[in-house]
């Protein structure tokens, strides 16, 4: 389902990443590909907020990550104009590298150069009013059931410098639809359940707070888990 329907969105992925003045319509058609690929394959999303979310403003969004079910998640349940921020690799793979070569932005880590320049253009595309997102673990891990990892520093030291919300997201159960990219256990049919928590302001927030705000956030998703480090 999922490349059946990419192939029917390409050519409106095609002509619309070639500016960013047409992401908001790219990222229309990723919601749609989203949608239709996982409801004909039996999966439907449920998604529970615990305040409204003013969508109006730009937020860095941070969800755990244990499925690829997570990208479609994710995306579905955006309502303004947003990136990922993904591992450079996704580059080389055949349905994601238009997406990272053009609206979203890879990032390798292991090259401080490399992580510097792709974090600038963030900063670009967050000052330009796109809201970011960012799986703070940085992986899906090897281990079966999974655990929240340790988070990245990446997320919150944009949100302090630029004093932007983060907006955290509790993916709970996409692990047992699709673990990882779904061929060590398959996929399913079922029910996905996604707790997106109140957001939390970083503008009395400053430098020497790192730490402190991104264990609030790790907090804050691992309450909706029943998995946690």
């Amino acid at each position: 389902m999922v490349v059946l329907f990419f192939i029917l969105c390409y050519p409106f992925f095609y002509f619309l990443s070639k500016k960013e003045s047409s992401f908001l319509l790219f990222n229309f058609f990723r919601k749609k590909w989203a949608f239709l690929s996982s409801t004909f394959s039996g999966i439907f999303y449920r998604y529970k907020f615990t305040e409204e979310i003013d969508w109006s403003r730009t937020y860095i969004i941070c969800p755990n990550h244990a499925s690829n079910l997570d990208i479609s998640a994710i995306s579905i349940m955006m309502k303004n104009n947003f990136f990922f921020l993904g591992k450079e690799e996704l580059l080389d793979h055949p349905l994601m590298r238009i997406f990272f070569k053009s609206v979203d932005i890879p990032v390798n880590r292991n090259n401080k150069i490399s992580a510097y320049k792709s974090f600038l253009k963030v900063e670009q595309r967050l000052l330009n009013g796109m809201s970011v997102i960012i799986f703070p673990e940085g992986k899906i891990g090897n281990e079966f059931p999974p655990f929240l990892h340790e988070f990245k520093n990446g997320p919150f030291k944009l949100a302090i410098k630029h004093k932007i919300p983060i907006l955290p997201i509790s993916i709970q159960n996409n692990w047992e639809i699709l673990w990882d990219d779904g061929q060590k256990y398959g996929c399913k049919p079922g029910f996905s359940h996604i707790c997106i928590h109140e957001v939390i302001e970083t503008k009395d927030f400053n430098t020497d707070d790192e730490e402190v705000l991104k264990q609030l956030v790790y907090e804050k998703i691992a309450s909706a888990l029943a998995y946690k480090l």
